[in-house]
């Protein structure tokens, strides 16, 4: 479910970024980070261009890393939550009874 939400904020956000390169009213240099930042989680391009700029621009590699984190725990929060539906037993299948 985050994955796709991800994704689709992701897209909104570069296409809005690349509107408001054109647009005097909008950032777009910032509407297209922010859509980076969340589709380099989970789409190779962007997270080789993330890591890229990172390299080439030091002091942001500490705040994106941890923006990453969080968003990779949402995730993983996910899949725990999952994990714990499929393994949850009732008392008919319960072995030891």
């Amino acid at each position: 479910m985050w994955r796709i939400v991800r994704l689709a904020s992701g897209v909104i956000l570069i296409v809005l970024g690349i509107a408001g390169l054109v647009l005097p009213i909008l950032q777009g240099w910032l509407f297209l980070a922010l859509g980076a930042l969340l589709l380099s989680v989970d789409l190779p391009f962007f997270d080789r261009l993330v890591r890229w700029i990172t390299e080439k621009v030091p002091p942001v590699k500490k705040p994106v890393d941890r923006f990453r984190n969080f968003l990779k725990g949402s995730e993983k929060e996910e899949n725990k939550e999952e994990i714990r539906s499929t393994n949850t037993f009732t008392q008919d299948d319960d072995p030891q009874s």
